[in-house]
């Protein structure tokens, strides 16, 4: 069973000596990292930069504040770092051109809302556990203030920032989830990757309803046969559905309720709604429809006649009680 593949992005602020800590770590500057077991130096020479830095990250942070004309206090953010990576599942088995273009993607990203001259570095260490990129830049707004507090700012905004570049990297990598969970962050999004495992499920549903469709006196035993095989992957299936769909609960509160008002307006979407809202509510009805998907899915099950139950009982019972 594979596990979720998250795309990563996390902020962190700096104000002063520390810039030229995290450049010390960022571009490898020391002989030994005792306080990072997780180095390996040996590997160092596959890292790689997306933006060379054109100096010291502290000397080229305050070149481009001075020629902003910003006024700076000692407490003013100079430099933020966005860490950019995935989980250690998503680049399983991938090359080094692969990677690059992961990280070539997420810097696409970043510049559609940071200008790229703002950026200091953009260096990915491939020399750690999970390959990861370091993206160092200016908190210098359109305009040419300084603010950190706007660009990144408060959670509302961070949200606003995982929402976009999970929206961007999905678009690429659709087995991709959000960095950020639907329960920390209110939201309701549902990878492609559980809608792709509800199709099949529904095509072993169908398969299973046409073998009880079709079950009698003459046939039992073989048919018996059949749909004790189909169960064998069948009922996991159905209990790993079970307990994803759990995890996005927060989609399904209002869906379920909704679902029969959103099919009456869908007809006068194109008419009455704007783009917008006609995506939400296509999205909405969606959630619905793989909703109702999983309760067909259990329904069959009630559909199957004791005697077929009795069968699949009784091969390997020990074995398939550990299974479920």
């Amino acid at each position: 069973m594979s596990q979720p593949q998250y795309a990563i992005m996390r902020f962190a602020k700096y104000k002063g000596p520390e810039i030229t800590n995290i450049e010390a770590h960022n571009e490898r500057r020391k002989e030994r990292y005792a306080s990072n077991p997780d180095i390996d130096l040996s590997r160092s020479k596959h890292n790689f930069h997306l933006i060379e830095p054109p100096q010291r990250y502290r000397a080229e942070a305050e070149r481009q504040i001075s020629a902003a004309g910003c006024r700076t206090r000692k407490d003013s953010v100079r430099v933020v770092e966005v860490l950019f990576t995935a989980t250690p599942e998503f680049f399983k088995g991938k090359k080094l051109p692969e990677i690059r273009q992961y990280f070539e993607e997420t810097l696409r990203f970043f510049v559609q809302y940071q200008s790229r001259e703002t950026i200091i570095s953009a260096v990915v260490h491939m020399d750690e556990k999970t390959a990861h990129m370091h993206l160092s830049f200016v908190p210098l707004t359109p305009d040419g203030r300084l603010s950190a507090k706007e660009i990144v700012g408060n959670k509302k905004k961070l949200t606003w920032w995982q929402d976009k570049f999970w929206e961007h990297m999905v678009a690429k990598y659709p087995d991709l989830e959000r960095g950020e969970s639907a329960s920390q962050t209110g939201r309701d999004h549902i990878p492609p990757r559980i809608f792709k495992e509800m199709t099949h499920l529904t095509q072993q549903r169908q398969k299973l309803d046409q073998l009880l469709t079709g079950i009698g006196p003459l046939n039992g035993k073989k048919r018996a046969a059949e749909i004790s095989e189909l169960l064998d992957g069948y009922i996991p299936a159905v209990e790993k559905m079970r307990t994803q769909l759990k995890k996005y609960s927060t989609a399904f509160s209002s869906t379920k309720a909704e679902n029969e008002k959103l099919k009456r307006k869908n007809k006068k979407l194109s008419e009455s709604l704007e783009e917008a809202t006609h995506e939400s509510v296509l999205k909405k009805l969606e959630d619905a429809k793989l909703q109702r998907e999983y309760e067909e899915a259990l329904a069959v099950l009630e559909r199957i006649p004791p005697e077929v139950l009795e069968e699949y009982a009784k091969p390997k019972a020990s074995h398939r009680t550990a299974e479920l």
